[in-house]
């Protein structure tokens, strides 16, 4: 199979090194691009490609099978519907833009020219699904997975993600999202709704929310309630994860070490272990790509699940406490 050429857009992400890899066995990477080219010198070496530092120039730069969107987050409509126009397939990460009329419009818009686009909801097949999917569909699920301090983006060239106006917000909109959409993915239910959200940033003081609370719940009496945050400290551990769900095959339990115990419906318990670290999945996600561009990324995520996803996050940002009372510590 022809390997894409390929355009790596807004290349300064903290998410670009766990690609690298793969692109290289998989992909033709003709041009790498940011906004600061002096900061993806040493990416664009190990693809053997140029640097460039407009949006503009690289698409110019010749004809294009494919292309990755990163950067900031205000900027990623404008670049997808470049692309659009251009008809060039592309890889967007989320959340695809500061809202959930963006992710609308280049979902329409893609749609409508019959551009194929798909997003890395990494999660989305892995071990931690796998071992959830045991239970059945969810009817009630949990999902804890709380990263590294926000500090790291400075270190990553990446201080954007604390700004909201660029970001669209913190631990909410970057995290919650692949678990939003494993639970929608294997939820029976017809419609979701948010009807439960705690957002705070406490812990580290920044402009973004560093710890979030979600409560989902599903037509059919489903529930999930999904923990993120950049609560855990910067350590060689990474983060905390840990994940449950009923339903009627049984009961499963993950946990931060990998270990699953799964206890089926006869009450008979089976024990395993799976690696839950999510950054191995990226590089399994270039290869999807690359052997499904072709074919418009058949049986990858899609911009429809990336906009079903989003507006849950985004409705969590408009939600207020519905209720309060004062504690007495005396």
């Amino acid at each position: 199979m022809r390997r894409p050429r390929t355009a790596v857009l807004g290349a300064r992400h903290w998410h670009v090194p766990l690609y690298v890899s793969a692109w290289a066995d998989t992909h033709d990477v003709v041009l790498v691009q940011d906004v600061e080219p002096d900061g993806v010198t040493d990416i664009a070496r190990r693809l053997e490609a140029p640097v460039c530092g407009e949006i503009g120039e690289a698409l110019d730069a010749g004809p294009l099978d494919l292309a990755y969107v990163f950067g900031p987050h205000d900027r990623m409509v404008d670049t997808c519907l470049a692309l659009v126009e251009r008809g060039i397939p592309y890889v967007v990460e989320k959340p695809g833009g500061t809202g959930p009329e963006d992710v609308e419009r280049i979902r329409d818009a893609a749609a409508s020219a019959g551009v194929a686009a798909t997003v890395p909801f990494v999660q989305r097949g892995g071990p931690v699904d796998h071992a959830l999917s045991l239970a059945g569909a969810p009817t009630y699920q949990r999902a804890s997975f709380v990263a590294g301090p926000p500090e790291r983006y400075h270190a990553a060239g990446c201080s954007w993600m604390l700004e909201p106006a660029r970001s669209g917000g913190g631990c909410l909109v970057n995290l919650a999202p692949h678990f939003i959409d494993l639970f929608l993915q294997r939820s029976r239910a017809r419609r979701v709704e948010l009807v439960a959200a705690n957002l705070s940033a406490s812990l580290h003081g920044e402009d973004v929310e560093d710890h979030v609370t979600l409560v989902l719940a599903g037509d059919d009496g489903s529930e999930a309630i999904i923990e993120v945050g950049y609560a855990f400290p910067s350590s060689p551990a990474k983060r905390y994860c840990s994940y449950t769900s009923a339903g009627e095959g049984g009961y499963v339990d993950v946990g931060t070490s990998g270990d699953v115990s799964f206890t089926r419906a006869d009450g008979v318990t089976e024990s395993s272990t799976i690696d839950v670290d999510s950054d191995p999945r990226y590089d399994v996600f270039v290869r999807q790509v690359a052997d499904t561009w072709a074919d418009g990324f058949a049986g990858l995520p899609t911009l429809a699940d990336l906009a079903d996803t989003m507006r849950l996050v985004w409705a969590a940002y408009k939600r207020s406490p519905i209720a309060s009372v004062e504690v007495s510590h005396g």
